[in-house]
């Protein structure tokens, strides 16, 4: 007998951000950092949590945005100009796309690169 199998659609989206070349001064600035993650979530039309910012000494700036969609968190190196970014949504009404453009902006990015996974996908039988 042949097995027949059907894709699930995905459950969730996750990109992965390396910003080269970025502002240092923005990635070096704790209440920028914030702002920007806030613009973010704002962008994603995803649902707020809470939102983490931490300062390294003697420079660095990680943040984690908790949203009910899952999470975007940045890690920053101002001394290389670089940020690592994650921004990882379910659901199909969330618009992780407008975040990742709108991080690259407002970071300053001139040399981003970018992965999507599409998360949960799996093939079922019928």
């Amino acid at each position: 007998m042949k097995k027949t199998f059907k894709l699930v659609p995905p459950k969730s989206s996750h990109f992965i951000l390396d910003l080269y070349e970025c502002n240092a001064s923005i990635l070096n600035s704790p209440d920028k950092v914030k702002n920007i993650l806030l613009e973010a979530v704002r962008a994603a039309k995803v649902t707020l949590i809470d939102i983490k910012i931490h300062k390294f000494s003697p420079c660095g700036v990680s943040g984690i945005a908790l949203i009910s969609e899952s999470h975007i968190s940045i890690h920053t190196w101002p001394e290389a100009n670089y940020a690592s970014v994650d921004i990882y949504t379910c659901g199909r009404n969330t618009l992780p796309q407008i975040a990742v453009d709108l991080l690259i902006k407002k970071l300053k990015s001139k040399k981003p690169t970018i992965i999507k996974l599409e998360r949960g996908i799996y093939a079922e039988k019928i």
